[in-house]
């Protein structure tokens, strides 16, 4: 019942290169940079209201190879998306991209307003990041867009002026405001580790994942369909909650303060808030946790942070509870949650590694039998951020 992706973007991405540019060889071989997808594994809707969030970057990546052109254009084809090419002297918020296309263009624009000095190029992009599935396809494309332009001008990679212009594409150009996380982990991680973000000061701390523990990605196949302005509904209580409780951000809110409050604010408003005040405190706990070896704390901690999606902050969906209720039920779980934005996409669980397949195959088989549709279930280990290929 498991599907494991072929991660073979990066082969894809030089084969493509050699057929849209033929002549290229030599001096005019391309420069090849990879920027992976994430799974969140505890702390959602933390970021945006400058909490702590623990994702890890995936083997799965986007690919870009490219190479310099002497014009301002810039012209990439796209692995079963067909092609881009835009003005890096035109690209602005408000002016048309098509399709895929609109997050580099996003990433450039950022860049350019940064004062990035770029140079136009073409090339050819292939992923291997599952798309639709909340593991940050388009942070993955935005974070590569960003560390190509950096090659081509010749500048050095910063992670988080990196994820910085992600983020800054999602918020201004595409107009979907975001927090930091999914840009700045798959720029900033590292090999083997979960990093820890605390998404106020951005400092950044590695944590391990022990051996006899493996994360596993539950993808329900379900896909958000109109997510977006609940995302921004969700953006607009916590920032009420915020301004009830006199804080610049429900980072600082503590229970007692939001008992105190809960009359005046409102059953929903009260409900946002307290997921996230608990989220936050529970990611911290969790990190220190996994750190320690106790997988079986961790695994509560991610049962814990499902409930609290679910009930308090309302952004699960019945393929997602149906996915963690029956993997939560699994032997050989220590916990299982949804993760990303919410609504549909994938669930993630930490798992026995001893018992690995045997869980694969039975949540599986259990979630067919209860949905009619073939899972598709990962066993990853956490990979690096972005970089030169």
């Amino acid at each position: 019942m498991s599907d494991a992706i072929r991660l073979d973007a990066a082969d894809r991405v030089r084969a493509a290169f050699g057929r849209e540019f033929p002549d290229a060889g030599g001096a005019t071989a391309p420069i090849v940079v990879r920027a992976p997808g994430r799974v969140n594994l505890i702390g959602e809707h933390t970021d945006y209201n400058q909490g702590f969030v623990l994702p890890m970057a995936l083997p799965h990546s986007t690919w870009i190879a490219a190479r310099p052109r002497g014009d301002r254009q810039v012209v990439l084809h796209s692995d079963g998306y067909g092609v881009t090419r835009l003005d890096l002297d035109a690209v602005g918020p408000g002016r048309p991209v098509d399709g895929w296309g609109i997050h580099v263009a996003g990433a450039l624009w950022a860049l350019r307003e940064a004062g990035v000095p770029l140079v136009g190029f073409e090339g050819t992009v292939a992923t291997d990041v599952p798309v639709g599935a909340s593991l940050s396809s388009s942070a993955a494309l935005e974070v590569a867009t960003v560390c190509m332009a950096n090659a081509l001008a010749d500048q050095p990679f910063d992670p988080v002026a990196a994820a910085l212009a992600g983020q800054r594409a999602e918020g201004e150009f595409l107009g979907l405001p975001s927090g930091i996380m999914d840009q700045l982990v798959s720029a900033a991680a590292h090999d083997g580790h979960a990093l820890l973000i605390d998404c106020r000061d951005l400092a950044l701390a590695d944590v391990p994942i022990p051996a006899r523990a493996t994360v596993v990605i539950l993808d329900t196949m379900s896909r958000r369909e109109l997510a977006e302005s609940q995302y921004a509904a969700r953006r607009r209580d916590c920032e009420a909650a915020a301004d009830a409780l006199g804080v610049d951000s429900l980072r600082d809110a503590t229970l007692d303060a939001l008992d105190g409050a809960a009359d005046a604010m409102g059953e929903r408003v009260t409900a946002r808030a307290r997921h996230v005040i608990t989220e936050t405190a529970r990611t911290e706990r969790a990190a220190d946790l996994l750190r320690s070896g106790d997988v079986e704390g961790f695994g509560a901690a991610m049962n814990d942070s499902h409930a609290s999606l679910r009930d308090l902050f309302e952004v699960s969906g019945p393929q997602l509870d149906t996915m963690v209720d029956i993997a939560q039920a699994t032997p050989g779980v220590f916990g299982a949650r949804m993760t990303g934005g919410g609504f549909a996409g994938a669930a993630v669980a930490l798992v026995d590694t001893d018992r690995l397949g045997a869980f694969t195959d039975a949540v599986g088989a259990a979630y067919a039998r209860a949905t009619g549709v073939e899972p598709r279930l990962y066993a990853v280990r956490p990979g690096p951020g972005a970089g030169l290929a």
